[in-house]
């Protein structure tokens, strides 16, 4: 499987493998979408090796946060992805894994803060229980933490209930 350079974590087609493996096998399985908050900033201000520097610790910290329990992924950019096999006790958990994601990054004396969106879907929720359904409901969930839908006007309702935080 394919590995990002920068980060070590498994590329989009290899984690896309991955999390199917897991949501098969895994009844309670949840998919997460990750977007830094702020990331453009340190990128305009500090640099792109500081860029890196930020991407680099978000996915040792990421998968860090994943553990056994599941697979973390960069699928681009300043967006990260994973699926963790028992994620019925989902909400307290992405409240630590926030926090830990907004963390400061030491760098060259300096520190980098970025915050971070994150959207989860339970993949037994969705019709049909797919990590294509669960990324669907997770970006979407995500895109609420972030107050906006991707074309940048207001979100609608969900139709199910995944799992967000900010």
């Amino acid at each position: 499987m394919r590995r990002d350079p920068l980060t070590g974590l498994l590329t989009r087609d290899g984690w896309n493998r991955a999390a199917d493996r897991i949501i098969r096998r895994h009844r309670h399985a949840a998919v997460l979408i990750i977007d830094l908050d702020g990331f453009k900033a340190v990128n305009d201000t500090h640099g792109h090796e500081a860029g890196d520097a930020v991407i680099a610790a978000t996915g040792q910290r990421l998968a860090a946060w994943c553990g056994e329990n599941g697979i973390a992924g960069r699928i681009g950019g300043d967006e990260f992805v994973a699926v963790v096999r028992d994620g019925t006790r989902l909400t307290a958990s992405l409240t630590d894994l926030r926090e830990l994601l907004r963390e400061p990054v030491d760098y060259h004396g300096g520190r980098l803060t970025v915050g971070a969106s994150i959207g989860a879907a339970q993949a037994a929720d969705q019709v049909p229980a797919t990590r294509e359904a669960a990324m669907r409901a997770a970006d979407a969930a995500m895109y609420r933490v972030k107050g906006r839908a991707r074309d940048g006007r207001r979100p609608a309702a969900p139709k199910t209930a995944p799992t967000d935080t900010s």
